[in-house]
């Protein structure tokens, strides 16, 4: 059983806390009917994404997760603090987790092959250590060149060809000695290193570099513009393109393949002719 880590959060205040820790959410008294909306931005939009009473919005004040601030003289919002946020976190860490360590890092359980072919896995990863998931939250690399760049960095890890990084895969072959479908480790980090070959050759020898450090060594953005001496931003127009290739020899997100456009069909009998009307063309 897990140790509790700080005080526990009854069901429906870690619910509010939620809604305050949103992005540009924050909560307003509503003068009619005398509770606190929580107002949130959906779609670009600003609304009332959840209500709570008085009481409720007092007691997380109270015990410092949120805190009424003055924003103009009479009005005041209710904000998360801090300290909220990083309740919230450890309240919401997956059982697996240490509560302390998922306030600090952005830990999510994912469900990845441990091969091709495999049966997914369950595995707690650090969204928040791989470049790649940062750009995937905003919105900067789509899903499918995410996927083939965590699916890079999963087979790197698997076949043990660059040291020791903070990544921590409970699906990597030295969680077992045999792995999925009774493979030896020594048969996995082969398999793994061939997956490997194969990609980084068909991304080519000019985004092969680049995609090692991005999902081997998990450098970031700036750290590699600043070792190549590339102008700056000019390693995200890069990646994407590297990510694009290798979801292409990955064989994700390509586009369905276009329709056969139908001939044109009418009822009529076998010896039907369309009837032309001579004043049409005039």
């Amino acid at each position: 059983m897990r140790a509790a880590a700080g005080p526990v959060i009854e069901r429906a205040a870690l619910r509010l806390l939620g809604a305050l820790c949103a992005p540009a959410a924050y909560g307003r008294l509503d003068p009619e009917s005398g509770e606190v909306a929580i107002v949130g931005r959906r779609n670009g939009v600003s609304m009332c994404v959840a209500r709570a009473t008085r009481a409720e919005a007092g007691a997380l004040a109270a015990r410092d997760l949120a805190v009424w601030e003055e924003v103009a003289p009479g009005r005041s919002r209710l904000v998360a603090t801090d300290p909220g946020r990083a309740a919230l976190a450890r309240a919401s860490a997956p059982p697996e987790a240490p509560a302390f360590l998922a306030q600090h890092a952005g830990l999510e359980t994912r469900r990845v092959e441990a091969r091709p072919g495999a049966s997914l896995a369950k595995v707690l990863v650090n969204a928040d250590e791989s470049p790649l998931g940062w750009l995937a939250r905003r919105k900067l690399v789509g899903a499918a060149e995410f996927e083939a760049g965590e699916r890079l960095r999963r087979d790197l890890d698997m076949a043990q060809t660059l040291p020791r990084v903070t990544a921590n895969w409970s699906a990597s072959p030295s969680a077992a000695a045999h792995g999925a479908q009774g493979l030896h480790i020594s048969e996995r980090v082969a398999a793994a290193g061939q997956r490997v070959d194969r990609a980084l050759r068909a991304a080519g020898p000019e985004f092969a570099g680049l995609l090692l450090d991005v999902c081997g060594f998990l450098k970031g953005l700036e750290t590699i513009e600043a070792e190549r001496n590339w102008p700056r931003r000019s390693a995200k127009v890069v990646l994407a393109l590297a990510l694009g290739k290798l979801a292409r020899h990955y064989g994700l997100g390509e586009p369905p393949a276009p329709r056969a456009a139908k001939a044109p069909q009418h009822w009529g009998a076998a010896d039907y002719r369309p009837r032309i009307d001579p004043g049409e063309g005039a």
